[in-house]
């Protein structure tokens, strides 16, 4: 079968396209042509075609262009001629959604498959960035009602988009490499890396994003601190708001260890290294770093939203903003900590 896989961005900052990476690998080892559509990459698959059709190169009018692309006519004609002679279109996330639903249009007998991974619009945002995100959603739900097929990566994200659109979805969750991710990793090599002896070691992964409530767990952090001084919180992952940044390094503290970006082949030993995965993400359509966590072993505190009911299997649940309560959880489980 010729399967073509849309994605805006095809690199290891996003879960999306770690979890396209990982598709596109078993559908070529069943035998598939596989080739992946982006507006920009960085990854190199292999075995699997690159198709890099650009955006503008600013963040600003990149995001700005993603929104816009149905405005760009000549591209998409262009492209939807070419994907109209596949078998199967997978397309994640909108804007990508236009190109899978005009060449549906022009070939009745292409299969067009929407990978729902939601769209997470919270009251930490602006309201620019609200408005911004609730137009995306509105152009993602208009340009999957000819989709064939709607997988939900969780069921949190199956009712919710039943609820919008009435559209209704197949759930399957995303798959974690258990080989990689299991409680025999060598926990000595971060800890070492940072110079962190015998401390506690909290630990969060993702996006450096307001909906990600880094603020509120460095706030929960201090008041671990109260009882466990010399403990460390890592922050792992891309800065994306440069004014979110300025304001999370002004709450933290010298604790408070933030790595930037960490390529996936580091991503175990983090886990390894630390005593409990914290989140304090106020939405999640499923949280990969959680499952990784428990895989290798190590408790998650996470809030009670989204799917984390789901995904969640070892760990403690506190109530949404509860600053207070996650903190009491994150130093109750220290102290039961052999």
């Amino acid at each position: 079968m010729k399967i073509a896989i849309l994605t805006p961005t095809f690199s290891h900052f996003s879960g999306i396209d770690r979890l396209v990476e990982q598709k596109t690998k078993e559908l070529v080892e069943h035998g598939h042509t596989v080739d992946i559509f982006a507006l920009s990459a960085s990854i190199k698959p292999k075995k699997a075609g690159l198709h890099i059709m650009g955006m503008p190169k600013t963040p600003f009018f990149q995001r700005l262009y993603r929104l816009l692309m149905f405005l760009d006519i000549k591209k998409i004609k262009k492209y939807s001629s070419i994907l109209k002679n596949y078998d199967l279109i997978i397309s994640h996330l909108y804007p990508m959604n236009i190109l899978a639903c005009s060449a549906k249009r022009k070939n009745k007998k292409l299969k067009y498959i929407y990978h729902n991974a939601g769209v997470g619009i919270t009251d930490e945002y602006s309201l620019f960035e609200k408005l911004y995100l609730k137009i995306f959603n509105f152009l993602t739900n208009s340009t999957i009602r000819n989709a064939d097929e709607v997988i939900s990566i969780s069921n949190f994200l199956r009712q919710e988009l039943k609820k919008e659109t009435g559209i209704d979805s197949k759930v399957e969750y995303v798959h974690v490499d258990k080989k990689r991710f299991h409680n025999k990793i060598d926990s000595k090599k971060i800890r070492k890396r940072y110079n962190i002896k015998n401390e506690p070691v909290l630990l969060y992964v993702g996006r450096i994003s307001p909906h990600k409530g880094i603020h509120l767990l460095i706030e929960s952090f201090k008041i671990v601190q109260k009882e466990y001084p010399k403990s460390k919180l890592i922050i792992a992952g891309k800065h994306t708001f440069p004014n979110y940044t300025k304001k999370l390094k002004k709450l933290s503290n010298k604790n408070v260890i933030f790595t930037g970006f960490i390529d996936d082949k580091e991503l175990p030993y983090y886990y390894a290294a630390c005593d409990i995965y914290t989140t304090a993400s106020l939405w999640e359509g499923f949280d990969i770093p959680v499952v990784e966590s428990n895989l290798t072993g190590k408790p998650a505190v996470a809030f009670d939203v989204g799917s984390h009911k789901e995904v969640l299997k070892k760990g403690i649940l506190v109530k949404a903003n509860d600053t207070k309560a996650f903190a009491e959880t994150i130093i109750e489980l220290l102290r039961k900590k052999p």
